[in-house]
């Protein structure tokens, strides 16, 4: 990977160096300039919290690589989310965008966003993929290498890691959300961009629906 500039794909950096890496590089979309401020890693097979935890399926198979491409996902019914795909071909790791500062277009993201104040204007994964005009499945896989990517990645010089906080990623319950043995959401330390924590909520299953 370069000191500065694009990213280096082919090197297949694991997702937890690949989280705080990304930690001001600059993601750009349809007029629309975020700085990365907060992401989360994912490491496929090894991370019952990931998407690839229990292997390949259609919605998924994007994280299995190539690395640098995106992998765009639907949740809640509602939102989209955006993930940076990393690590080794087929290991099914990512980094999952969750926050950042949009210093570019803030125009058009007010527009997209609504009445949201400027700090809130990509402060969440859905909003950050709202802003940047990414609401459907159609950049699911794009390729971040080409010069001519709808989607551009740039980096920065890194951060150091005095300004790296880390915890529990957000909203994952079970082994995967034990902060002890994941401590996998990374964030610039401080930055008013950065996300509020909130741990998942546990959720019984009716014993009438409830799968065997």
């Amino acid at each position: 990977m370069s000191a500065a500039g694009r990213f280096e794909w082919g090197v297949g950096l694991p997702a937890v160096q690949m989280a705080p890496a990304l930690l001001g590089a600059s993601i750009e979309h349809s007029g629309v300039r975020v700085r990365i401020v907060e992401v989360e890693a994912y490491d496929g097979a090894n991370d019952p919290g990931a998407h690839g935890f229990r292997g390949q399926t259609p919605r998924n198979q994007v994280m299995f690589g190539p690395p640098g491409h995106l992998y765009v996902y639907f949740t809640y019914g509602m939102h989209y989310c955006i993930n940076v795909v990393c690590g080794e071909t087929g290991r099914a790791a990512g980094v999952l965008l969750r926050a950042g500062e949009v210093v570019g277009g803030i125009d058009i993201a007010r527009q997209r966003r609504g009445k949201s104040a400027d700090r809130d204007l990509a402060r969440g994964p859905a909003r950050l993929a709202q802003a940047m005009a990414i609401t459907d499945l159609s950049l699911n896989g794009v390729d971040l290498g080409p010069q001519d990517s709808p989607v551009q990645l740039s980096r920065s010089a890194a951060l150091p890691a005095s300004a790296i906080s880390t915890g529990p990623r957000v909203g994952v319950s079970g082994p995967g959300g034990d902060g002890a043995t994941y401590p996998w959401r990374f964030w610039v330390t401080g930055d008013p961009h950065v996300s509020l924590y909130r741990a998942a909520v546990v959720r019984r299953r009716r014993a009438e629906v409830a799968t065997p």
